[in-house]
């Protein structure tokens, strides 16, 4: 089952439904509602495995039918409607016409507003296709593109992750463009996913918005742990090791379940071949992890004034604050008054450094706060 490939707790992109955990009853849902011509908004917060999950759906999808085709575009990067269209322009352009002389040929025969530009690969030294949008026709290419998909007459899936992010483009009407074109193509399907949960509801749940009712909501949480367990024990064992059900729990436990980083610490473990399995050897691959990364950690802890520092270890010491203004909260740590933490928090949760759950706040970064309690 782990042939061919060296580790098989993936921590980045996706390789195969063996080295997939779970997610049996979201997978199916969402495919239901695709094949039956309904769009899908796809909500949990961030590293607990929404993109794996959509990579996973992406899999099937092509497996079921041949010639399907299946786009993921990350618009986190994204700040505004130009960003958008360009990267919209070479999603789509790339994975439908992945020669790029063709593909040249064909963006300056059929798009006004797409100028294309040939150059070399410097490593490989084969052709490679650049895409520049000329300047104020954003609105326009992005019409174009859905206008080649659709005539394309390809059965083609887009999930759009990180969705929420048109809503802050500073451009007006950016919802009502986006939601005109894909409400008249039939030939694709989306998926609207996204970690802010509330901007994404607000965004298809509310009457006055453009995207009202048009898609079936779904979200995920953490995989159950026993079926992680089973999973994960599955491949050590393979390897001739044995992975104790506490020693998992304690894995599940300190990370709450989230996806990102149980794997990453497995994946720390499982390269140490030929170690038992215990308590030690997780709190090793976790020093490691935390090591690897502190130059990083250093880095950014610099980016913030000594108030917004102080709030952060203050976050990470308790692992989650319920009432961060508390005068409790303040005095333990001896904070500035309730007015500047107030202050200092919005700055983090704009940065995302801090994230709000329902039951507190916590550093959004489980290494990161781990890092922090220690120093």
């Amino acid at each position: 089952m782990a042939g061919y490939i060296n580790n098989p707790f993936i921590i980045a992109g996706y390789e195969a439904p063996e080295y997939f955990c779970d997610r049996k009853k979201e997978t199916e849902g969402i495919l239901e509602a695709l094949r039956n011509g309904r769009n899908v908004t796809l909500t949990s917060p961030r590293r607990i495995g929404k993109t794996g999950l959509i990579l996973h759906l992406f899999h099937l999808l092509k497996k079921q039918k041949k010639g399907t085709m299946t786009i993921y575009i990350d618009l986190f990067p994204t700040s505004s409607l130009s960003d958008f269209a360009k990267l919209f322009a070479d999603s789509v352009l790339g994975q439908l016409d992945s020669n790029p002389v063709k593909l040249f040929k064909k963006v300056v025969s059929v798009f006004k507003w797409i100028r294309p530009n040939m150059t070399v690969d410097e490593i490989t030294g084969q052709p490679k296709l650049g895409l520049d949008i000329v300047q104020g026709t954003e609105d326009r290419t992005i019409e174009e593109v859905f206008k080649y998909l659709k005539e394309s007459g390809k059965e083609c899936y887009i999930a759009f992750d990180e969705f929420q992010q048109v809503a802050q483009y500073p451009e007006k009407n950016v919802e009502a463009l986006l939601r005109t074109y894909i409400q008249n193509i039939h030939n694709v399907h989306f998926i609207f996913s996204g970690s802010r949960k509330h901007m994404l509801s607000e965004m298809f749940l509310s009457p006055k918005r453009p995207f009202y009712q048009s898609a079936s909501s779904m979200s995920i949480g953490v995989i159950a742990e026993k079926e992680y367990w089973n999973f994960a024990a599955s491949f050590f064992k393979e390897q001739g090791r044995e992975l104790p059900e506490d020693v998992f729990h304690l894995i599940y436990e300190t990370y709450e379940g989230y996806t990102w980083y149980v794997q990453k610490v497995l994946n720390q473990m499982y390269g140490k071949a030929g170690r038992e399995v215990n308590s030690n050897l997780v709190y090793e691959a976790i020093a490691e992890i935390l090591k690897e990364n502190e130059y990083y950690y250093q880095m950014l802890l610099k980016m913030y004034s000594s108030g917004r520092g102080k709030l952060l270890k203050a976050i990470a010491q308790e692992k989650k604050v319920k009432e961060i203004t508390s005068g409790a909260f303040i005095a333990k740590y001896d904070l500035t008054a309730a007015s500047s933490v107030k202050s200092a928090l919005e700055r983090l949760l704009d940065d995302e450094i801090i994230y709000q759950e329902e039951d507190g706040y916590i550093v959004y970064d489980r290494f990161f706060g781990q890092w922090l309690a220690q120093n």
